[in-house]
């Protein structure tokens, strides 16, 4: 068998001669531009005026100019390996096509398909986004201050609580700001954010049909509106359906720790539950270990649901029940607001709240002794 064996001198294999007048010209025009081709070069080599090549190269602009002359210019800069300076666009025009999004916490699996939906509607219109991790109000404000410094054309908020200083400060500089998954309050930014209160009714009607009657709520933080609205959504749902609306312990933070710590007080302090309706799905899968750890059976012992429907919350055992709160729709529904926002900076906050989807699976079922 012949093994290939590569050529064992220094000699340059040669470069196939250019067959077209424009690869003849930008041929030309490489062997005296080592490196870095300028505006000009491409134009010389398209064979066009400077300000023709510019405008066939700039987005906004090529519908100015006839397809073959754009395509033409397009392969001469191809060719010379020439790039737009975007730093300098953005002087001349105070255009940056840059947008800001704070998080507040990047390992949280909830805010990866907003951030999928926000960069999707964003490149539609050739804008792209800078995500920060801002997991306290001092480093947000620190944030703030750094795309702004950058020239952020507006920012996307997943960070928003009561009396929060990042809006406040948004709104101090006038920066085009618009906020996903939760909302401000006092409505005074355009928001994109579920319909907490309806979520949490779909869960609680769920679990009632189930033949559930001693229902306990794990509340999100209350500082922020997931949840408080979603608190207030447990108490109506018990007194719509009849029954004394059952313990409610908040939790520290949306995360699994938190959870179980607040499962465990839940049960400690009242017994004979059957039932559990969490306000997000980290809460959830804490509370399982909680039920774990007492020896309780989900969904035989005990009941239980989430909130989100965040990725892989289908993969646990028992695979979790849930609202569906359609994440990618929320960041194409906030980037598209911000787009609208940052060309008419005037106009009136707009909310949007998207509807939810009760997901049912196995962790919650019928109540104990209603089998």
């Amino acid at each position: 068998m012949e093994k290939f064996m590569a050529p064992q001198n220094d000699v340059p294999l040669p470069r196939p001669a250019p067959e077209s007048p424009l690869e003849i010209a930008t041929a030309e025009v490489a062997l005296a531009v080592p490196r870095g081709a300028t505006l000009q070069q491409v134009a010389d080599a398209a064979g066009v005026h400077r300000s023709t090549a510019s405008r066939a190269l700039n987005p906004e602009t090529a519908g100015m100019i006839s397809p073959d002359v754009v395509a033409r210019i397009a392969e001469a800069a191809r060719c010379l390996g020439y790039r737009r300076d975007l730093l300098a666009a953005s002087l001349r025009t105070s255009r940056t096509r840059l947008v800001g999004m704070l998080v507040p916490d990047l390992a949280n699996p909830v805010f990866a398909p907003i951030l999928a939906g926000v960069e999707a509607a964003l490149a539609e219109r050739r804008y792209a986004v800078l995500v920060a991790h801002a997991r306290s109000d001092e480093i947000g404000l620190d944030l703030v201050e750094s795309l702004v410094a950058r020239r952020v054309e507006g920012l996307i908020l997943a960070t928003a609580h009561a009396r929060d200083p990042v809006i406040a400060r948004c709104l101090e500089l006038g920066l085009p700001t618009v906020l996903v998954n939760r909302a401000d309050q006092e409505g005074r930014l355009s928001a994109v954010t579920p319909d907490d209160r309806d979520g949490m009714r779909l869960a609680v009607r769920r679990l009632v049909d189930l033949g559930h009657r001693s229902i306990g709520h794990i509340a999100g933080p209350q500082d922020v509106s997931t949840g408080l609205l979603r608190a207030e959504g447990f108490r109506s749902a018990m007194a719509e359906a009849g029954l004394t609306p059952g313990p409610v312990v908040q939790a520290d933070a949306y995360t699994r720790e938190a959870g179980e710590a607040a499962a465990e007080r839940l049960l400690a302090r009242q017994g004979g539950l059957t039932a559990i309706a969490a306000a997000n799905d980290l809460l959830a899968l804490g509370a399982l270990r909680a039920f774990a750890a007492r020896g309780l059976s989900c969904p035989d012992d005990i009941s239980i649901t989430g909130h989100n429907d965040m990725p892989l919350v289908d993969m646990v055992q028992p695979p979790l029940t849930t609202i569906r709160i359609f994440h990618d729709r929320i960041g194409r529904e906030g980037a598209r607001l911000l787009l609208d926002r940052i060309a008419r900076p005037d106009a009136p906050p707009v909310q949007i709240r998207t509807s939810p989807e009760l997901i049912v699976r196995a962790s919650a079922a019928a109540a104990p002794g209603g089998r």
